[in-house]
C-alpha cells in the first residue's frame, strides 16, 4: 500500500529517506554542473578528434549503465552505433563481474566505461582487453580508484566521477546500487566527449541549460509541492496499486521508459513492464484482457479490507517526446485503453532540445520512483 498522507508531509518523507534518495535526485542539476567541470578539468575540450569511431561500446554495472547506453544512442540519433556490453558472468575475485568485448571490436572503436564504484576488477580486465585490441578507452569513475589507474595505464582517459559532500553519509548497507542523480554524473562527461568528437551536440551552454532545467524540475517535483500540482507525486499515486505498463513513443522516451521500469524495481521494489509503441499494442494487449485487466476479479463484498489488499490491475504510463504526429500510435493506444477500461497516465514535455526533453521525463520518473519507495508501507 501507498501511504498517500506521507506524500504531502515533507518532514515525514525526510524521516523515511534513510539513503538520501530525495536529495540525490533534487541535486541532479548540481551534479550536471560538477560533472561538466570535471570533464573540462580532465581535458576533454582539449582533445583533437581523429575522426568518428566506427562504434561505441558502453560497459558498467546496472542499473545506470543501460540507461547511459540507451540515452547516448538516442541523443546521437543514429550518428554512430552504440552497443551496451553486458556482464557475462562472475570473475574469479569476490564480487567482481566478467565483461567481454565482442569479437568484431578493434582499433576503430571507442569503449566507454561507467564505473560509479571503481573497484570492480572485472572492469579493469575489460580495460586490458580494450588496450590489447587497440580500442580507445574512456571511463567515468572515482579519482584514484583501481579502475581509474587501469585506464591511465592503458593510455586511456579517466574522468573523475562528480560527487557531492554528503555522498559518503548515505553509503551504508542496504543502500541502492546507484542512487538517483548518479546517472547525470556518469552521462554528462560522456556527452561532453561525444560533442567534442562530433557524435552529437552538447556544448557547454547546452549543459548549462540542462542543469537549469533540472533545477526547475526539482522545484516542481520537490517534497514541499502538494500532490495535486506535483507531476511526480501524482504519477506515484496513480501507479501505486497498479502494474505499470510503460508505453513509449520516440527513442528518448524509450530510453527513459526502460530506465523507469528498472528504477521501480531497484528503488521501490515494484514490477513494471516497458514497451515501445506501436509494438506495445500487441505485446501487452493480452495483459489488458487477462487477470490484470481493470474489470478482472471485481471487488469481492466479503473481502477483508484490512487483511486482503485489492487486486492488482494494469495501468498504462504513456511517455511521449512531444505532441503526436499523423503517424503516431498514441491514438491507437488511447483507443485500446478505452476499450479495455484501462486508466492512462501520460507525460509529455512542453518542448525544448533533446537534452531538455530527456531531463523532463527522467526527473519526473526519478522523483516518482523515490516517492513510491519512501511512501510504501507493509
Amino acid at each position: 500500500m501507498l501511504d498517500e498522507s506521507l506524500l504531502d508531509t515533507p518532514e515525514a518523507l525526510a524521516g523515511a529517506d534513510r539513503y538520501g534518495l530525495l536529495r540525490g535526485v533534487a541535486e541532479s542539476g548540481a551534479r550536471v554542473r560538477t560533472a561538466a567541470r570535471s570533464a573540462t578539468e580532465a581535458g576533454i575540450p582539449d582533445l583533437v578528434p581523429d575522426g568518428r569511431p566506427r562504434a561505441v561500446l558502453v560497459a558498467g554495472p546496472g542499473p545506470v549503465a543501460p540507461c547511459v547506453a540507451d540515452l547516448f544512442g538516442a541523443l546521437g540519433r543514429g550518428n554512430c552505433p552504440v552497443t551496451r556490453i553486458p556482464s557475462t558472468g562472475v570473475a574469479p575475485l569476490p564480487g567482481a563481474l566478467r565483461w567481454t568485448l565482442p569479437g568484431w571490436c578493434g582499433p576503430l572503436d571507442l569503449v566507454l566505461i561507467t564505473g560509479p564504484d571503481g573497484s570492480d576488477s572485472g572492469l579493469a580486465e575489460l580495460v586490458e582487453q580494450a588496450y590489447r585490441r587497440g580500442c580507445s578507452v574512456v571511463a567515468v569513475t572515482p579519482a584514484g580508484s583501481p579502475l581509474a589507474d587501469a585506464v591511465v595505464q592503458a593510455r586511456g582517459l579517466a574522468v573523475p566521477l562528480a560527487t557531492t559532500a554528503y555522498d559518503d553519509q548515505f553509503d551504508v548497507e542496504g543502500a541502492p546500487p546507484a542512487a538517483p542523480g548518479t546517472l547525470w554524473s556518469l552521462l554528462v562527461p560522456i556527452l561532453a566527449l561525444a560533442d567534442r568528437i562530433g557524435l552529437l551536440s552538447a556544448p557547454p551552454e547546452s549543459l548549462a541549460h540542462l542543469a537549469d532545467r533540472l533545477d526547475e524540475l526539482a522545484e516542481r517535483c520537490g517534497p514541499a509541492v502538494a500532490t495535486y500540482e506535483n507531476p511526480a507525486k501524482t504519477l506515484a499515486a496513480e501507479v501505486a496499486d497498479a502494474l505499470p505498463l510503460i508505453w513509449t513513443e520516440g527513442v528518448i522516451a524509450g530510453a527513459v521508459g526502460r530506465h523507469f521500469a528498472a528504477e521501480l524495481a531497484s528503488l521501490a521494489g515494484r514490477p513494471a513492464l516497458a514497451a515501445e509503441l506501436p509494438e506495445a499494442l500487441t505485446a501487452h494487449r493480452t495483459l489488458l484482457s487477462g487477470p490484470l485487466a481493470a474489470d478482472a476479479d471485481p471487488d469481492d463484498f466479503f473481502r477483508d479490507r484490512v487483511e486482503e489488499p485489492a487486486a492488482l490491475h494494469a495501468r498504462i504510463v504513456l511517455l511521449r517526446e512531444g505532441p503526436p504526429g499523423p503517424l503516431s500510435a498514441t491514438g491507437a493506444a488511447h483507443t485500446l485503453a478505452d476499450e479495455r477500461d484501462t486508466a492512462v497516465s501520460a507525460l509529455e514535455p512542453p518542448g525544448g532540445t533533446d537534452l531538455e526533453i530527456a531531463a523532463e521525463l527522467l526527473a519526473i520518473a526519478d522523483f516518482a520512483a523515490v516517492y513510491l519507495a519512501l511512501a510504501d508501507i507493509e
